[in-house]
């Protein structure tokens, strides 16, 4: 061998492990030891509320995929903010993922609106995927300040009040109710009732110092809030659900390594929106016998005349939902067929 050959092989063989990589034709990213993260996972519901257990689940099976280099830790009941604040939050990285109900404000996300249009769905699994299939066109556009990683319903709410049974919509004239999210504000107002804005965790509070005289729930949430110590009388009638995602801070997305990236795309598809609405759904429903079986409460139906009476009630929602969409520079006939198609896929409408 040369002397010249001597010293490319002496070179080579002293060469640090990324050179030989790269003399050898290996990326240095395939031996690169991929950044450790520490997800912050921000919801503004009780800690005792299956989507606690949910997110704590997620993250587990993000950090085993990701052989340990995405870990997580779930801040429940507006630890690290505000209900209202949980997609700003995401955007600005105060959390790394966060829980939004997109109808908390009126006119930011108009296209998921659809999703809380009352008579739409039947159920929330089926309806969770069937939303969540069909945003995933919609969500870079709408929600472009984060990175959007799933979308899913609770089982269908009704309304719950105070010191009257609402039977009727002319009932709700001169009523002060606090609304599920825009859509049912839009509703109520239609109806010659008056909007008290709260999330959640303040709706017991409200009605309790009477500045509000009933709200719109799913079931289980009644007594999960306390809500059902300040509530008296019980629609039993399927009315509407509520439309929530899971958002993403972009900037800490983007920083993950190729294979990172994909361990959390594989967490955020329409596998895991069933997952994470399955348990919750339950949940809400099991709460329609648990107060049916409390004395205190009355669950009372309403008659198939009255059922029609709202849902006549709630036909200029769909008008108001498109002109927003419109607005927005969407076409809501477009996006209403193509909901409507995957509703009937899986098998969720009304």
């Amino acid at each position: 061998m040369s002397s010249t050959g001597k010293q490319r092989l002496f070179a080579t063989l002293a060469a640090p492990a990324a050179g030989l990589a790269l003399l050898l034709g290996i990326a240095p990213a395939a031996i690169a030891q991929d950044k450790t993260f520490e997800l912050r996972l921000s919801h503004w519901v009780p800690p005792s509320h299956p989507l606690q257990k949910a997110l704590e689940e997620w993250g587990a099976s993000v950090e085993k995929a990701s052989n340990g280099t995405i870990k997580s830790k779930v801040f429940p009941a507006q630890q690290l903010g505000k209900a209202f604040d949980h997609y700003d939050m995401a955007r600005d990285g105060i959390a790394d993922v966060t829980f939004i109900n997109p109808g908390y404000q009126p006119g930011r996300f108009a296209l998921i609106g659809a999703g809380e249009l009352p008579f739409l769905m039947s159920t929330a699994k089926g309806g969770s995927q069937a939303l969540d299939a069909w945003y995933r066109k919609y969500a870079a556009n709408e929600m472009k300040d984060v990175k959007f990683c799933l979308a899913f319903v609770h089982d269908p709410g009704t309304f719950h009040s105070k010191a009257k049974k609402i039977m009727v919509p002319g009932d709700i004239r001169g009523m002060k109710i606090r609304p599920a999210h825009a859509t049912i504000a839009t509703w109520v107002t239609q109806l010659g009732g008056t909007n008290v804005q709260s999330s959640a965790p303040e709706v017991r509070d409200i009605i309790e110092k009477g500045v509000a005289e009933a709200v719109t729930f799913p079931w289980g949430s009644i007594p999960l809030f306390g809500i059902d110590k300040v509530t008296k009388y019980h629609m039993d009638a399927p009315l509407y659900v509520t439309t929530f995602a899971w958002v993403i801070n972009r900037a800490k997305y983007n920083e993950m390594s190729a294979g990172q990236k994909k361990v959390i795309d594989n967490h955020c598809n329409n596998e895991w929106a069933l997952k994470v609405a399955a348990p919750w759904s339950d949940f809400e429903h099991n709460g329609v016998a648990k107060l049916k079986a409390d004395s205190a409460h009355e669950v009372y139906s309403i008659s198939p005349a009255q059922l029609a009476e709202w849902r006549k009630s709630a036909e200029p929602l769909e008008k108001a939902w498109a002109d927003n969409v419109k607005k927005a520079g969407g076409n809501p006939d477009a996006a209403m067929k193509e909901l409507k198609a995957e509703l009937a896929k899986f098998k969720a409408a009304y």
